[in-house]
């Protein structure tokens, strides 16, 4: 086989290959990252449930101010019960769920700070995986 035959074959693999990953693109994620940012955390939220979320809660604490909350979205669809700062929701993955786990650890052991971010928390990366003990010392 020649060269050209070899980079002709190489080239049509490669467009076949990038046609059938724009399958797998997460578009609305692409979309939304596009779009420009509403004024207020309020629109963000009802933009958000706009995106197919069901429901939605937003912590939001500043220096010397005090905490709010925003929520959008149903706590329950079926009943059609709107989201409230109370409202608990499922989160589906059990690597969030074990890693908030071993970070709510660190906390109550003062080992966590509001001044310093995930990652430059030592093994941040291993705590927040699941093949990883649930346990932090």
């Amino acid at each position: 086989m020649t060269k050209k035959k070899k980079t002709l074959i190489i080239r049509i693999i490669l467009f076949i290959g990038t046609t059938i990953s724009m399958f797998f693109v997460p578009w609305i994620l692409v979309k939304a990252w596009i779009l420009p940012l509403p004024d207020t955390v309020q629109e963000q939220v009802y933009e958000a449930i706009g995106h197919g979320f069901d429901g939605m809660i937003v912590y939001v604490d500043q220096a010397g101010k005090p905490p709010e909350y925003y929520t959008g979205g149903w706590k329950n669809r079926e009943n059609k019960i709107p989201s409230d700062p109370k409202s608990l929701f499922k989160i589906a993955s059990i690597s969030k769920q074990g890693g908030f786990g071993n970070l709510y650890n660190l906390a109550v052991n003062n080992e966590l700070s509001y001044s310093i971010f995930l990652n430059d928390i030592p093994l941040y990366h291993l705590i927040m995986d699941t093949r990883v003990l649930m346990f932090v010392n």
